[in-house]
């Protein structure tokens, strides 16, 4: 397995745990948070010590992310404790998650809208 930059083969595998478990938990338990819209995790980034996660969504349509995005950002110490039930006995410490927008999606879509003009 190639490493992504300079993150570990540990890293690699804690970033898909945790786009696998986010991305169920919205399909489940915090399916009140996106109801309405799609929202893909798109990608994880683990610090080198375990300890944060950037996670990065995308959110369809694209006119609810700011809504959606302040939604889930309110509630993320829920999100973390659900994440820790569901990592307990991979994790010593489950990492402090922070939420970003991908909105590569978007950009492709404007980018595909110009193009068409």
């Amino acid at each position: 397995m190639e490493n992504i930059g300079n993150e570990s083969t540990r890293q690699q595998k804690v970033a898909r745990q945790i786009q696998k478990d986010i991305s169920e938990l919205f399909l489940r338990e915090c399916a009140e948070l996106v109801r309405g819209v799609i929202v893909s995790v798109t990608a994880v980034r683990v610090s080198p010590d375990l300890e944060y996660a950037r996670i990065y969504l995308s959110i369809f349509p694209f006119n609810k992310h700011e809504e959606v995005m302040g939604k889930i950002n309110a509630e993320s110490w829920k999100i973390r404790k659900l994440l820790g039930a569901r990592m307990r006995n991979q994790l010593r410490v489950v990492p402090e998650i922070s939420f970003f927008l991908d909105d590569s999606l978007e950009y492709i879509e404007n980018i595909d809208n110009l193009l068409k003009k």
